[in-house]
């Protein structure tokens, strides 16, 4: 640390610091984090079977565009948005619905605002930590070049909205099997899944300013009033965003676990209908 070069009124040098607190245990569970679970929803996702057991459906295949009944654990054909699993399909790709919808979701995570800093600070060490010394002193350039990419998350956000309601829609129907309606323990986690993704959606720094930005007045009419409380409303789940970030993120890959283990008939879900 004594005689390093200063730079900014920090001492230079990857992990040198002044700082006397563990500051390194946030960026390193923040890979650990990051590699567990991206790493299973990617596993699951290439998997294309044990995705649905009456009436539970994994949000990771969340909606099915096409289906190919063939395979274990599958969903009826009938509950395709256009049918039968395509001809056209390439024969190197694994056959799972959850790779037509995946990407979707996942550019709006990837870009998102909380995890441009997770994983900046914790694989690209652009800086580890506040006051803490980076792999490469003056490597980060913006959002340019490479990482223009970032740019599109204003754009993956308008399709992140539509999952909302495909969510609430798989989470209501989790409530009925055969027509029936009951409760069980995949209901409430298919319904816990839907409430945390909405809340980690309508947290985004891009929805906050589109729907409350570029306003002079709240008070003005009735419109900016109700743009107004919407805005506070997300400016409340913003102020959040990390912990629903991360909550959702390990819920919604635990909720495809329960699905996935409940199809293949290792465990038993707890339900008013048996």
């Amino acid at each position: 640390m004594e005689g390093g070069v200063q730079i900014g009124g920090h001492a230079s040098g990857l992990g040198t610091t002044q700082r006397r607190d563990t500051w390194w245990v946030g960026p390193l569970l923040t890979v650990f984090g990051i590699l567990v679970l991206l790493g299973y929803m990617t596993w699951a996702a290439f998997q294309g079977d044990h995705y649905y057991t009456g009436p539970y459906l994994s949000p990771l295949y969340e909606p099915l565009l096409f289906i190919d009944g063939s395979a274990a654990g599958s969903a009826p054909v009938d509950h395709a948005w256009i049918g039968g699993w395509p001809a056209w399909w390439p024969d190197f790709l694994p056959v799972s619905p959850a790779l037509l919808i995946l990407a979707f979701p996942g550019a709006f995570r990837a870009t998102c605002y909380y995890y441009r800093k997770a994983y900046y600070r914790s694989f690209s060490a652009t800086p580890p930590g506040c006051a803490v010394g980076a792999l490469k002193q003056n490597a980060y350039k913006g959002e340019t070049r490479l990482l223009v990419v970032q740019n599109l998350h204003r754009y993956a956000m308008y399709f992140a909205l539509l999952y909302i309601p495909i969510l609430a829609l798989g989470a209501f129907r989790s409530f009925f099997h055969d027509g029936e309606f009951g409760v069980g323990v995949g209901s409430l986690v298919l319904t816990v899944n839907a409430v945390l993704l909405t809340a980690f959606t309508l947290g985004c720094h891009a929805w906050r300013h589109l729907i409350g930005g570029k306003l002079d007045c709240y008070s003005c009419d009735a419109p900016a009033r109700m743009r107004y409380k919407a805005w506070s409303w997300s400016s409340w789940l913003n102020a959040r965003h990390q912990l629903f970030a991360w909550v959702s993120f390990f819920v919604v890959a635990s909720a495809d676990l329960y699905v996935r283990l409940v199809s293949m008939g290792v465990i038993t879900d707890l339900n008013t209908w048996s």
